[in-house]
């Protein structure tokens, strides 16, 4: 399997599972129009942005790209890429009825026309994941050491260290642990724990 550097966004969760089995890589979904009023969840993709890049892949019918201009308006330019699948006439297996507009949304692509689309729009493939050093990442055993996750008071914890870190406060441990992994390497987090006197 390739995987993608940038991270990868999509409309909704089923969106997200066809992409996930065609590349590896992250891959985050926009709960379709909820994006738009989700303030920190904007923020984070803005981070998200600056330090990756991001490639937006959404339905080719109205509404998808609606999403893909106002996202496009909503973060800038800078560090976006937009992928775009062929109009394809059909409907989704999980549903009784085709689209309004009668067509396969990106849930409905196979992966060769996923990986063909994110090529055409310049994604950066790596042969494996980017970091393949065990000690290179930031890990569950280190949030738990510093109190963000699985202790008393971990939960009040992570929304104050996600706050300070200009992240969503909802943000679960797995899902604070997947962004200080994209955002920062092992030895960046403990050295921002380390200067802040190991206090959250």
């Amino acid at each position: 399997m390739k995987f993608i550097h940038e991270i990868i966004i999509v409309e909704g969760r089923y969106d997200k599972n066809t992409v996930s089995q065609a590349v590896g890589g992250t891959v985050i979904e926009t709960s379709g129009f909820g994006i738009f009023s989700d303030k920190e969840k904007l923020a984070l993709l803005r981070k998200l942005a600056e330090k990756r890049g991001l490639i937006i892949l959404t339905d080719s019918d109205r509404a998808g790209f609606f999403i893909r201009g106002r996202l496009r308006g909503m973060l800038g330019n800078a560090n976006i890429k937009h992928a775009y699948i062929p109009d394809v006439k059909g409907r989704e297996k999980r549903k009784a009825a085709a689209s309004k507009e009668g067509k396969l949304g990106v849930e409905g692509m196979t992966p060769d026309v996923i990986l063909d689309a994110l090529s055409r729009a310049g994604a950066t493939f790596l042969d494996a994941p980017e970091s393949a050093e065990p000690n290179a990442k930031i890990t569950k055993a280190d949030l738990y050491g510093f109190g963000l996750s699985g202790g008393p008071g971990s939960a009040n914890n992570r929304r104050l260290f996600l706050k300070n870190q200009g992240l969503p406060e909802r943000l679960s441990s797995t899902g604070l642990l997947e962004a200080m992994n994209i955002l920062y390497s092992r030895d960046e987090f403990l050295s921002y724990i380390q200067n802040t006197g190991g206090e959250i």
